[in-house]
């Protein structure tokens, strides 16, 4: 038995499924989940010492990489200094600050410590502030655990919906109406019917947690305007692409002001946090200042507070946006042409530094309609001989992959050659 699977066969013991968050399970994919020890730059050490590239980086955050050095020393001296006080600090200003100074769509936040916790509390923002009850989401696109947004598109109807989840009341999940991606009819039908009672539209402007969907820039800006013409407030789920898809986040490669935008991931370096916020008469309303209450003990870890500040400062200073859209790029084009050459049909679909693989000749992906039904039952082997092979990807074929700075293109290389070996073996 080898050290993974004993510490597996205690966890199933110890957790629900041996796992602390179920994306973490390789209920997907089978076998036994390794167990990690130790990350560096662009690699993930195994409990048996073996060494793999990664592409999860955590589920996005970890944008610079592993313990990246700069990160790792503020880290370091932050917590020979303070880790947690209950009182005003100036580690959350100074991020704060920034964060407002080179972002359009964000005029006041609040630091919280997940980006479901964001999500929760923008909604009940959007709420008070509409004084309405329902919220519109678009199906492929998560926004957390949160139990009014864990729900599914229902009968078929447009904007009927049940839960997608065991805990999670009918009444709440009445109140959260859902609309197919890149279908405008459907939207307006939704909103028309609705018009009194929709306090937020939410959407992930890059969905990125059902593969990799691509929306058009007319699309996505039909969807703010219509919105916002029958004063429902417009929420930007950018916990993933918040820093990622630019400095700014899909909000400037849009150039969209949302009323309220979600932040996570990237804005942590590595720790966990998350951030709302948006237009100042409407984070106004959030206590003390007004009648929204939200409260976190450890919202604006100072450890998190520096090592997001100290992030983004190096992710500005390199242009990193530059480096990921140029590595991408050499990454989606060998291997697609690569594919094409072989007559395989599987392609890497990219955004700046994500990616992802799927069989499908479609040049982008408009909607979860385009992607293959079995698609999930056939990443299950891609997966297992990605990690024969030491590279790991999220043990769910859905899930996107990312891109670190410490994944260099020699590192790309070594990825490519992995890549096209598990298609080839893999290929039905």
């Amino acid at each position: 038995m080898s050290l993974s699977e004993e510490y597996y066969k205690r966890s199933l013991n110890v957790c629900p499924g041996g796992v602390h968050s179920p994306v973490r399970s390789y209920k997907a994919v089978g076998g036994t989940p390794v167990f990690f020890k130790e990350g560096r730059g662009a690699h993930l050490t195994s409990v048996e010492n073996e060494s793999y590239i990664d592409f999860c980086q955590s589920f996005g955050p970890l944008i610079l990489g592993h313990r990246d050095p700069e990160v790792e020393e503020a880290v370091l001296s932050q917590i020979g200094s303070l880790w947690t006080s209950g009182t005003c600090e100036a580690y959350s200003l100074e991020l704060g600050e920034w964060i407002i100074e080179h972002v359009p769509a964000v005029e006041k936040l609040r630091f919280v410590s997940s980006g479901t916790e964001a999500v929760m509390s923008a909604l009940r923002v959007a709420r008070a502030v509409t004084k309405r009850d329902k919220v519109l989401k678009f199906e492929g696109c998560y926004h957390g655990h949160v139990d009014s947004l864990l729900v599914e598109a229902g009968s078929g109807l447009a904007g009927v919906s049940a839960s997608s989840s065991a805990g999670v009341s009918s009444i709440q999940a009445s109140q959260t109406l859902v609309c197919p991606l890149n279908d405008k009819e459907a939207y307006l039908k939704i909103l028309e019917e609705n018009k009194d009672d929709i306090a937020a539209v939410i959407i992930e402007p890059l969905p990125a947690n059902f593969g990799l969907i691509e929306l058009d820039h007319e699309y996505l800006k039909f969807v703010v305007d219509e919105a916002q013409k029958r004063c429902a407030l417009v929420i930007f789920d950018e916990v993933i692409s918040g820093f990622r898809a630019a400095l700014g986040g899909m909000a400037e490669v849009l150039n969209i002001k949302p009323d309220l935008v979600t932040y996570g991931k990237v804005m942590g370096g590595g720790f966990p946090v998350g951030c709302y916020g948006g237009r100042k008469e409407f984070m106004d309303l959030v206590a003390p200042v007004g009648p929204v209450y939200q409260a976190g003990t450890l919202s604006a870890n100072p450890v998190g507070m520096v090592a997001g500040l100290t992030t983004l400062k190096k992710a500005k200073r390199e242009n990193i946006w530059k480096t990921f859209t140029e590595r991408s790029k050499m990454m989606s084009e060998d291997f697609n042409s690569w594919s094409k050459s072989e007559g395989l049909k599987k392609r890497m679909h990219t955004f700046g530094s994500l990616f992802w693989i799927c069989e499908t000749e479609i040049g982008k992906l408009n909607s979860i309609k385009d992607i293959p039904k079995d698609h999930g039952e056939k990443f299950k082997s891609f997966f297992k001989s990605l990690l024969d092979q030491k590279l790991y990807l999220a043990p769910n074929g859905y899930e996107v992959g990312f891109l670190g700075l410490a994944h260099t293109e020699e590192v790309l290389k070594e990825s490519l050659d992995i890549f096209k070996k598990a298609c080839k073996e893999t290929s039905s």
